[in-house]
C-alpha cells in the first residue's frame, strides 16, 4: 500500500499530470484518425522519454496508448472507418446507428463500455497479475493455433449469408496473409520478385482500402451523400436509457472476460478481441437479425473487449516481461531503456514503477472518459460537413496514413487494389469480418502451427490430444455444423412432441 501511494503522490504532480492529460489527448485524437494509432504514437514519442525519469516518461506512453484505444471508436462510429484494428467490429454496428440518426447513443454507449472494459481490466491486472500469468505458462503452441482456428471459425460461422461465403472470405484472407517471408525458414513466398512484397501486405492500407476508399466509393455510387440528422442539443447522460444498460449487462461482462483473456494472450490484442466478442454477443442475442444493422449491443460488445485486452495485455508484460502486443512490446523496450528489467522480479526491484505504470491507466481511463463526455456533443459536428468537402479529406488522411506506417510510395499501390478488392468482395457477398480476422491471424496461425508439429514427434496428434487444444478445435468443429444441425434437431424434437 505504501508503494501505491508513493507511486499516486509522484503521478498527481503537476508537472506529471498535465503530461498525462496532454498525452491522453492526443492519444484520442492519433486513435480517432484512420491510418494513425495510439500505438503509432506511442512509437514516435518514446525517444522523447529518454530523458524524463522513468515514471514521467511511462506515464507519456500509457497514457497515449489508453487514449488511442478508446479515440479509435470515433471514426468507426461517425465515419465508418476504423480508428485502428481494434474497432473494426465497432463499425458493424456503429456506422449504421449513424447512418439512422443513433450516433449520439453509438458514442455514448462505446464512451462507457471503454470506460469499464479499460478501469475494470487494469483493476484486475493489478490484483491477479502473478496467479494468470502461471496459468499462461502451461499453453504451448498447440494451443494458441487451436484458439486462432476457432475464432476464425466462429466469426465465419456467425457472418451475414451463408456459411460458405464466411468460409470463403476467410480462406481468401490466409492466402493473403501468406504472402512474404514464411515464418522459421524465411522462404519468399508469391512475392514474384518484388521487394516490396517481401514483408507481406501491411495492415493500414488493407484496413483504410476495405473501410475507407471503399465505403466513399460505394456512397457515391448509390447516391448515399445525404446527411444523417443527429439532434445533439437535447442528449442527457451518454444517450444510453438504463434499460438498455440492464439489457446488456451480460453482454459486457462476457465481452470483458473474452478481451481480458485475450489481451493476456500474447500475440493476440484488441484487434481480435473485439470481433470474437462481436460474434458471441451476436450469437448469444435473442435479436441476431438486427446486428450489423444498428444494434446498440454489437457496440457494447466491441468496445467492452477491446479496452478491456488494455489490461490483459499489461499482465503477461508485467509478470513475465513478455509483450502481449505490439504496443506492449514497445512499452517494454522503454522500461529496459529506463533500465527497468519486467518480469517476475520487477515487482520486488521496481515496485514504484509497477504501481506508477497500473496507476497511469486508471487516470488516463477516468481522463477519458470526461473528455468524450464533454466532447460527445461536438463529434456529431463532424457529420454535417458537407460530404463533397469531407470525403476528399478522408481521402487525403487515408493516403498519408499508409505513407506515414511505412515511408514506402508502394502502400498507395495496395490502397487502391485493397480498395477494389473490397467492392469485389462485397459484389461476390463475401463477409469482411472473416476475411480481416483470418488476415490478422494467419501469421500466428502458421507459426504455431509449425511449432507444435515439431517440438513433438507426434505430429498433428497434440493439437487433439491436449485438452484446451482438443475443447477449443471441437468448438470450432461445432461452430460450422451447428448450422446444419440444429433445424435437424429441432425437426426431431417437434416430431417427437408430437409422437
Amino acid at each position: 500500500m505504501q508503494d501505491i501511494l508513493a507511486s499516486f503522490g509522484t503521478l498527481l504532480a503537476p508537472t506529471t499530470f498535465m503530461v498525462i492529460i496532454l498525452s491522453t489527448a492526443l492519444g484520442i485524437v492519433l486513435g480517432a484518425i484512420p491510418g494513425l494509432s495510439g500505438g503509432l504514437g506511442v512509437a514516435l514519442l518514446l525517444p522523447i522519454t529518454f530523458g524524463m525519469p522513468p515514471e514521467v516518461g511511462l506515464a507519456m506512453l500509457v497514457s497515449i496508448w489508453v487514449g488511442g484505444v478508446s479515440g479509435a471508436m470515433i471514426g468507426s462510429i461517425l465515419l465508418g472507418i476504423p480508428g485502428s484494428p481494434s474497432a473494426i467490429a465497432t463499425t458493424f454496428d456503429g456506422y449504421p446507428m449513424t447512418r439512422n440518426g443513433q450516433a449520439v447513443k453509438a458514442l455514448g454507449a462505446a464512451i462507457t463500455a471503454s470506460f469499464i472494459g479499460t478501469f475494470l481490466s487494469i483493476l484486475i491486472a493489478m490484483a491477479a497479475s502473478p496467479l494468470m500469468a502461471r496459468l499462461a505458462l502451461k499453453m504451448g503452441p498447440w494451443e494458441y493455433f487451436s484458439l486462432g482456428f476457432c475464432a476464425i471459425s466462429l466469426v465465419a460461422a456467425l457472418s451475414r449469408g451463408s456459411i460458405f461465403h464466411g468460409l470463403a472470405a476467410a480462406a481468401l484472407g490466409l492466402v493473403l496473409a501468406s504472402v512474404g517471408f514464411a515464418p522459421i525458414d524465411g522462404y519468399p513466398r508469391f512475392t514474384f520478385g518484388n521487394i516490396y512484397l517481401n514483408g507481406g501486405f501491411d495492415l493500414i492500407p488493407l484496413m483504410l482500402g476495405f473501410f475507407a476508399l471503399k465505403q466513399i466509393v460505394q456512397d457515391y455510387a448509390q447516391g448515399q451523400q445525404q446527411v444523417p440528422e443527429v439532434d445533439a442539443r437535447d442528449i442527457k447522460g451518454f444517450g444510453v436509457s438504463w434499460q438498455e444498460y440492464r439489457d446488456n449487462t451480460w453482454n459486457m461482462i462476457r465481452s470483458f472476460f473474452i478481451g481480458l483473456w485475450i489481451g493476456f494472450l500474447p500475440g493476440m490484442g484488441a484487434a481480435l478481441s473485439n470481433m470474437v466478442a462481436y460474434a458471441q454477443a451476436k450469437s448469444a442475442s435473442k435479436h441476431p437479425e438486427k446486428f450489423g444493422k444498428g444494434c446498440v449491443d454489437g457496440v457494447f460488445a466491441s468496445e467492452t473487449s477491446n479496452n478491456a485486452s488494455v489490461g490483459g495485455s499489461l499482465i503477461p508484460m508485467v509478470a513475465l516481461g513478455i509483450p502481449g502486443d505490439g504496443v506492449t512490446a514497445i512499452l517494454l523496450g522503454g522500461l529496459m531503456i529506463h533500465g527497468v528489467q519486467a518480469g517476475p522480479l520487477l515487482f520486488n526491484n521496481n515496485p514504484e514503477i509497477v504501481y506508477a505504470l497500473f496507476l497511469t491507466a486508471l487516470i488516463a481511463a477516468a481522463l477519458v472518459l470526461v473528455m468524450q463526455f464533454w466532447g460527445m456533443r461536438l463529434f456529431p459536428a463532424i457529420l454535417k460537413i458537407p460530404y463533397h468537402y469531407l470525403y476528399p479529406a478522408i481521402v487525403v488522411l487515408g493516403f498519408m496514413g499508409v505513407f506515414v506506417g511505412s515511408s514506402t510510395a508502394f502502400n498507395y499501390v495496395l490502397l487502391l487494389g485493397f480498395a477494389a478488392l473490397g467492392l469485389a468482395m462485397d459484389k461476390l457477398r463475401l463477409p469482411i469480418g472473416p476475411f480481416i480476422l483470418a488476415f490478422i491471424l494467419a501469421p500466428m496461425l502458421e507459426l504455431n502451427l509449425r511449432r507444435g508439429m515439431t517440438y513433438t514427434d507426434d505430429g498433428i496428434l497434440p493439437f487433439f490430444t491436449r485438452p484446451i487444444s482438443g475443447l477449443l478445435l471441437l468448438a470450432a468443429v461445432l461452430s460450422i455444423v451447428s448450422p446444419f444441425l440444429m433445424p435437424w434437431i429441432k425437426e426431431m424434437r417437434r416430431k417427437r412432441a408430437e409422437g
